[in-house]
């Protein structure tokens, strides 16, 4: 079992770590911690942000202490907290995706890379469910584990400057998706007609959370214009 350790982000915050690898068991009790704090109620802390590891817990100096914050968590810890906290039931989201051509410029490159056809590639690609492990870069990208090593393709050595919102694209022994307009270092291989993340005056919307599972699915471009005018 992997040493959890404790340490500091500033004056207001606490990160709790579950070791220092990327695996599910490790994520799922991150999350779980989370449940049982948010389930708690815990006084003076005013945010939680899990990372496929991590714990970060932003807490009230004027409400509470460090030294509180860690008492609450090693009590949780050493009565033991159900995996199944994280998460009561598992969510799976049906992405569908529009591979190749104008929607997956990257898709040609990917192939090519990987000694594999086009097809082969969104074949591999929408063969799994990805667990969210985390959520960040833009408002509401989700990070997903469980790509097949056939896909794994570096980087960009040089971001692109624009990539279009909803786009999907793999990077290192990840993929994902972009919830917002903006420069990115993956390669794109599809775009979805789904809104993953609506920004209006007064809150955001984010279609995926930490825990959740998205399921791709391969669909054509009559398909992708009639559910882009359901959005």
């Amino acid at each position: 079992m992997e040493k959890i350790k404790f340490s500091t982000s500033g004056d207001s915050a606490l990160i709790v770590s579950f070791g220092n690898k990327i695996k599910e068991d490790i994520n799922r009790k991150v999350l779980a911690l989370c449940k049982r704090i948010e389930k708690e109620k815990v006084k003076g802390i005013v945010e939680l942000v899990p990372s496929y590891r991590d714990v970060c817990i932003f807490y009230n100096p004027l409400v509470t202490t460090i030294r509180q914050i860690k008492e609450e968590v090693n009590k949780y810890l050493k009565e033991g907290f159900s995996l199944n906290e994280e998460n009561e039931t598992k969510k799976i989201i049906e992405v569908p995706v529009l591979y190749g051509g104008e929607f997956g410029p990257d898709l040609e490159y990917v192939a090519k890379y990987t000694n594999l056809t086009q097809e082969k590639v969104i074949e591999l690609h929408s063969s799994r469910e990805y667990r969210v492990y985390m959520v960040g870069f833009v408002s509401g990208f989700p990070y997903l584990g469980g790509l097949n090593e056939k896909l794994y393709v570096p980087r960009r050595s040089v971001p692109a400057s624009k990539v279009l919102k909803n786009s999907v694209g793999i990077g290192g022994k990840q993929t994902g998706i972009y919830t917002i307009t903006s420069p990115g270092g993956w390669w794109i291989i599809g775009r979805s007609p789904l809104d993953f993340c609506k920004i209006n005056k007064s809150s955001i919307s984010i279609l995926a959370k930490a825990g959740d599972y998205i399921k791709f699915k391969s669909i054509d471009k009559e398909e992708y214009y009639s559910l882009l005018k359901t959005q």
